[in-house]
């Protein structure tokens, strides 16, 4: 006779205690909300019994529960290890069994369990969906199973939890042997639900191997139902992290082009505004450099959860939560789950002598449990029996790490030898995530006898993994895969710092040879050989960090070289020039040595070198490098040498920086003649000798002729190359540049724009081209007056540029005389000056005293003394700025004029009107002669000469003086232009010294 269901409200049933494993925590969520929406009052109970309790009292202290008592069974609710079956089936049955009524249970396992747990009847929830799991659930209750509506004003339901969030990604594998943690893991939880928008952002950190990356696993999984969205990116490089991160964009449906640079911008904007989720989780796995992402890190109204080495994320606005060792009764826990075989108090052994450090207890009880080996035996070993010359690989690492990781190395050498071929591979690409494809994707002739079985019996590949991932040497970085074994063959291996410094300690020297060898080879075959390619970044991204380990600069190999190379040409266009330096440094030091000092490649090297130097302004170190391979090239192979004109195309850059416009003019129309000579005008080569000697033209300021060459040489890399590749990006800033000084700003903001666009698209916003791009826009703009939309980009231009590139790059230098300057006028005279000083410091140490860009900048600084009333000193300091400016560059160029005009408003305030009328009417002269009567600087001139012959009593001559500029002003910039209505309104001009690119 069937029996009858229960009514919700009816006699019986009102309160359900639901017991549970913390690592089920999801799924007494979802029961607990199934069941109160149909009236029942839920109290959710813990289930987490102390080891040294008998189960029978924990029995008993449940009992004491309100109502019905519904047990969700997993093998995690028993803790098989800590507790034997014939434990939980003396309890069940001497507790359970004659008070089965007020016990129910679903099962959420096809795990065996206990035989007592069939006392329990428990609903089989396994494979089936949510609304025949909550038909059984309810079904075992005695209720009711009818569709219950939510109202409106309803919390969101939590997700049933054998279904993932909507967007899931690069989650590793749950660990089901995670054990303890429940304090750190609730602790997590609530501070990341009790922040507020923008502010939910949790650090777990601790030292190596102590289970960070295991602990936020386990966190998605017990928490990840609440989410939406759930995506795990790789942090510990900001190249990967970016790259990852960009990898969300389609997973949200974002409508964004290939480029990384454009995802990258759609995702954060997506994650900030909350659509289309606003309930996503973000796992930055390994940031152990704050300093590189954290500016990358989204805000919004979702969670961040990082987990780190480096307690200095407290400084970036998140919550730190340290991760000790195990407790010895989380230690004790894991290691019997782990190796059954083992007692408690063998256990504890254990536990004691390997410091409760979670890798080292899961890779020593794995190969435990196996062995026959007593732990008396085992620990004895670790003392010394072994090894006497234990130490600390580092002072992260426990002093039996090194012991006990030689004992498991015998172990996996005795069982499947191929896996430890495979390890000492992995030891030379960088610790952390491992891309092992790489291996398998070469030719088999290229391997070394050793290695062909390995790298091309793909059952003897998947045993070699199965056996390091069966003692958690490596774990899987191919997440998604269901399939155990087809996931084998995945793209990356995960292997711990701890584990790669060990394995390159333990190596015999041939194989040390051999292997190095392979894996450099490797990388060779994975350079896509376009590095100046933005779509190709995210591979050169991949490939650099593994250059040091792989110790490429002791190969001989011309492939290898090729990669070096064509890295440092990826580190220069990325903007990752500190990075470059280092290892263009590194590499000529040892090219020297093993080349020796004139082999062609190190002019390659040489060339890459400078340009990374001279990004980071080091004119003076680049020009003695490249003048000294320019006359050795001259020399040895004539003038029309392409690796000469080459080289001396860098040293006319360097020039350029050193302020020796002249000399780098002279060089610049030499190369470009031979270069035409040599290939022709369509030659790429040749174009981009067009471009440099645009640059020198407009910093002789010679604007007209730098328009005409760039407005060409743009032109030319748009037929010769995509309109989308980074060297015709910057010949639009080039030629829009060359546009606004001549004052034509309409058309320069208009191409400009459209720029800015395109390089955030292919570059990505912090790019240091689309931070150039952003900045000239900026002044486009703020010269066209719309100083609303120019100020904010000022300003966050130069933090963007100080996070990136840092506070002494020449273009941060650049940025914060512009906002100096633009300060001054518009915002706060005291930032104005605390950023000025920085400005003038900051180009005097780089490029002494003698060079325009301090005269220019000190110009500039003096306009701000004058502001605060320092008018002596002011007057002083542009009194030195024109005469330094005048002995750098000429007395007609246009920065000497413009030092000119603030001179004259100078010698005015200090009492000396003559001399001020004398110096603007030759200003008027020499600017009229050198840019023409209606050029911006040149207006300028003529109305500080109408206000100095005001100040003279000349009244008449600065009348028409005046009205002829006024003219010239309403015509060439507009009646409402911000220059022509403060000329109209006497207010008197000034001038703003801005460094220009090299």
């Amino acid at each position: 006779m069937p029996v009858a269901r229960k009514q919700v409200g009816a006699t019986g049933t009102s309160t359900v205690t639901i017991s549970f494993a913390g690592f089920n925590r999801a799924w007494a969520a979802w029961i607990g909300d199934c069941l109160e929406r149909r009236g029942v009052r839920v109290v959710f109970q813990r289930w987490d019994p102390p080891v040294d309790t008998p189960l029978e009292d924990s029995l008993r202290d449940l009992m004491l529960a309100p109502g019905r008592i519904l047990v969700i069974l997993s093998d995690w609710y028993f803790q098989l290890g800590p507790r034997s079956q014939a434990e939980w089936n003396k309890a069940l049955r001497e507790v359970v069994a004659p008070d089965a009524d007020r016990f129910a249970a679903v099962s959420i396992t096809t795990a065996t369990m206990p035989g007592a747990t069939s006392v329990f009847a428990a609903a089989d929830l396994t494979n089936v969906g949510a609304e025949e799991a909550e038909r059984r659930m309810l079904a075992r209750l005695d209720l009711t199973a009818g569709p219950v509506p939510r109202s409106a004003d309803a919390k969101p339901a939590p997700r049933f939890p054998a279904d993932t969030p909507e967007v899931w990604g690069g989650v590793p594998r749950r660990n089901t042997r995670f054990t303890g943690r429940e304090r750190l893991l609730n602790e997590a939880y609530h501070a990341l639900q009790e922040a507020g928008p923008g502010a939910g952002v949790v650090t777990l950190h601790g030292m190596s191997g102590v289970g960070k990356t295991q602990l936020a696993a386990e966190y998605v999984y017990r928490f990840g139902a609440e989410y939406d969205v759930v995506w795990w990116v790789p942090a510990d490089r900001r190249a990967i992290y970016r790259q990852n991160l960009a990898e969300l964009a389609p997973e949200l449906g974002l409508s964004t082009g290939a480029e990384y640079g454009e995802r990258l911008r759609a995702v954060r904007d997506a994650l900030r505004r909350g659509e289309p989720h606003s309930h996503w989780l973000l796992v930055l796995d390994g940031a152990d450099e704050p300093e590189q992402i954290w500016d990358l890190v989204p805000t919004g109204p979702g969670h961040v959860l990082i987990t780190s080495r480096n307690p200095e994320w407290g400084e970036h606005n998140s919550n730190l939560l340290e991760v000790p060792v195990y407790r010895r009764d989380e230690s004790v826990a894991f290691i019997r789950r782990r190796a059954p075989r083992l007692t408690h108090t063998e256990a504890d052994q254990l536990a004691e002598a390997l410091e409760d450090l979670p890798l080292l207890l899961d890779q020593t009880a794995g190969w435990l449990n196996d062995s026959d080996m007593s732990i008396e035996e085992y620990i004895e070993l670790l003392q010394g029996g072994i090894d006497q010359d234990v130490v600390k690989v580092s002072r992260d690492f426990p002093v039996a790490f090194q012991t006990a990781w030689s004992i498991l190395l015998n172990k996996l050498k005795e069982t499947v030898p191929e896996s430890i071929d495979l390890l000492r591979l992995c030891s030379f690409f960088a610790p952390g995530s491992i891309p092992v494809r790489l291996l398998k994707e070469m030719p088999p002739g290229e391997l070394p006898e050793q290695l062909t079985g390995l790298m091309n019996d793909p059952l003897l590949w998947n045993r070699a993994i199965s056996q390091l991932r069966q003692y958690s040497v490596v774990r899987l970085e191919s997440h998604e895969s269901v399939d155990e074994e087809a996931s084998s063959t995945g793209e990356s291996l995960y292997l711990h710092r701890m584990v790669h410094q060990i394995v390159g300690k333990d190596m015999p020297e041939r194989d040390r040879k051999e292997f190095i060898d392979v894996v450099r080879r490797a990388l060779a075959a994975a350079d896509p050989g376009r590095p100046i390619d933005a779509t190709q970044w995210p591979a050169y991204a991949e490939i650099t960090p593994h250059l040091k380990w792989a110790d490429v600069l002791e190969s001989t190999d011309p492939a290898v070289h090729t990669l070096v190379l064509n890295c440092l040409r990826y580190m220069y266009f990325s903007g990752e020039y500190r990075a470059g330096i280092k290892l263009g440094e590194r590499a000529m030091t040892a090219w020297r040595d093993l080349l020796g000092g004139t082999h062609p490649r190190l002019w390659d090297l040489s060339y890459n070198l400078a340009n990374l130097m001279r990004a980071v302004g080091d004119y003076a170190g680049t020009e003695a490098m490249e003048r000294a391979v320019v006359d050795h090239l001259r020399d040895e192979r004539g003038g029309q040498d392409l690796e000469h004109l080459r080289a001396a195309s860098g040293l006319a850059a360097d020039l350029r920086g050193l302020g020796r416009y002249e000399e780098a003019l002279e060089m610049s129309g030499w190369i470009l003649s031979t270069y035409r000579e040599l290939l022709g005008d369509t030659d790429s080569r040749t174009v981009n000798a067009q471009n440099n000697l645009a640059i020198s033209l407009r910093l002789l300021g010679r604007y007209e002729e730098s328009r005409e060459l760039n407005r060409r040489t743009l032109e030319a890399r748009r037929q010769l190359l995509r309109a989308r590749h980074s060297w015709t990006l910057i010949s639009e800033i080039n030629y829009a540049t060359d546009l606004r000084l001549l004052g034509r700003y309409g058309e320069a903001e208009s191409l400009q724009a459209q720029s800015v666009r395109v390089h955030r698209i292919v570059l990505g916003e912090d790019n240091p081209q689309t931070l150039l791009a952003e900045h000239n826009l900026a002044l486009c703009r703020y010269r066209s007056g719309e100083r609303g939309k120019a100020a904010p980009a000022f300003t966050r231009i130069l933090e963007r540029s100080e996070r990136v590139l840092g506070e002494h790059d020449p273009l941060t230098l650049m940025f914060a005389a512009s906002q100096s300057f633009f300060a001054r006028e518009h915002a706060d005279i005291d930032q104005a000056r605390t950023i000025s000083e920085y400005a003038v410091d900051g180009y005097t140490t780089m490029l002494g005293e003698d060079h325009p860009y301090v005269a220019g900048t000190r110009s500039n600084h003096a306009l701000i003394l004058r502001s605060v009333g320092e008018r002596d000193h002011a007057h002083m300091l542009t009194e030195a700025a024109l005469d330094q400016m005048t002995r750098a560059v000429g007395e007609n160029h246009p920065w000497t004029l413009g030092c000119a005009i603030n001179a004259s408003a100078l010698r005015n305030l200090v009492g000396d009107p003559e001399s001020a009328a004398t110096l603007t009417d030759a200003c008027v002269t020499r600017a009229t002669e050198t840019l023409g009567r209606t050029h911006p600087l040149t207006l300028s001139a003529r109305i500080a000469y109408a206000a100095d012959l005001r100040g003279i009593r000349d009244n008449r001559r600065a009348d028409k003086v005046e009205t002829e500029a006024l003219g010239d002003l309403v015509a060439t910039l507009g009646a409402q232009h911000v220059h022509t209505v403060s000329a109209r309104s006497r207010t008197r001009p000034f001038w703003d010294f801005e460094p220009q690119i090299i």
